[in-house]
């Protein structure tokens, strides 16, 4: 018996994800079902994407992810279950919530949940709520054993699959540059898919300055020179900072306080961030 753990765009405010947590449990009343979160943006298919990078690896081998942010329900886009390179598997319709997975993790195999086995009973003349009758259910099955990755459907290739836009980060010259990808969303750090190695080949050392410059389209909406700090303990409050976060990219914000509320940062590829090593003539 494997963990289940549901990810969607529902919101807690009405009985959707209890209806999904009530499926699941039909299949199997001994399944160990959890949240990774509900309060995806209304059909944000990157951010969805995001949260499953930021999680899947830490959960054990053979965990069931089940991922329902879904604006194109009841269209002809599929329905499918991916293996990670690792083990977990992830129970989502095939509209680019797997890109960071795919990127970052890798995928082994990938197949189309055969409907005419892997759906609730009763619920083949309904089209708006595949989280419930279709993925939470096929999830369970597969996360109780009743059935195995085949039983889920046809197999598809990996190439196949839906992918969302992605700016890669670089090195240019004398900085790097990368995109915003996603708030830490409670403290509003700004974090970004510029790698920790990657910013490593400017030889900034913890206390040296960064100057940090950030963009939306071509305006330039923010930049100064920050201190790179080990951990938020290295700055004083109301400090802005550049730190390496949790999933080993580089990211900025302010001690105790929202670098994006602040500065009216979002993300996506068009909001871009560019750093580089300060010049000594203003810092050394």
């Amino acid at each position: 018996m494997n963990a289940l753990v549901l990810q969607s765009d529902f919101g807690h405010a009405d009985g959707a994800v209890s209806a999904m947590y009530g499926v699941a449990l039909g299949v199997s009343p001994a399944l160990r079902i959890c949240d990774l979160t509900h309060e995806i943006p209304q059909y944000d298919i990157w951010e969805a994407s995001y949260r499953l990078i930021q999680t899947v690896s830490y959960w054990p081998e053979g965990t069931v992810f089940v991922s329902v942010v879904d604006p194109g329900v009841g269209s002809d886009r599929r329905s499918i279950v991916a293996k990670t390179a690792n083990g977990r598997y992830v129970v989502t319709p095939d509209n680019g919530t797997l890109t960071h997975v795919r990127r970052m993790m890798g995928l082994s195999e990938v197949r189309i949940i055969d409907e005419e086995v892997n759906r609730l009973e009763g619920s083949s003349e309904s089209y708006t709520f595949y989280g419930r009758d279709v993925y939470a259910y096929t999830g369970a099955r597969l996360a109780a054993g009743v059935i195995d990755f085949e039983g889920v459907g046809p197999s598809v290739d990996v190439e196949s699959l839906v992918e969302l836009p992605v700016v890669e980060a670089t090195l240019d010259g004398e900085r790097v540059c990368g995109t915003i990808d996603v708030l830490d969303v409670r403290f509003g750090s700004l974090w970004t898919n510029i790698s920790r190695e990657l910013f490593a080949r400017l030889g900034v050392d913890y206390g040296q300055r960064v100057e940090v410059t950030i963009e939306n389209g071509t305006r330039v909406l923010y930049k100064n020179f920050l201190t790179y700090a080990r951990s938020f303990a290295d700055v004083y409050v109301g400090e802005a900072l550049v730190y390496v976060n949790s999933l080993d990219c580089m990211a900025v914000a302010i001690n105790q306080g929202s670098f994006a509320a602040a500065y009216g940062i979002g993300t996506g590829v068009n909001w871009t961030i560019a750093l580089r090593r300060a010049p000594r003539l203003v810092y050394e």
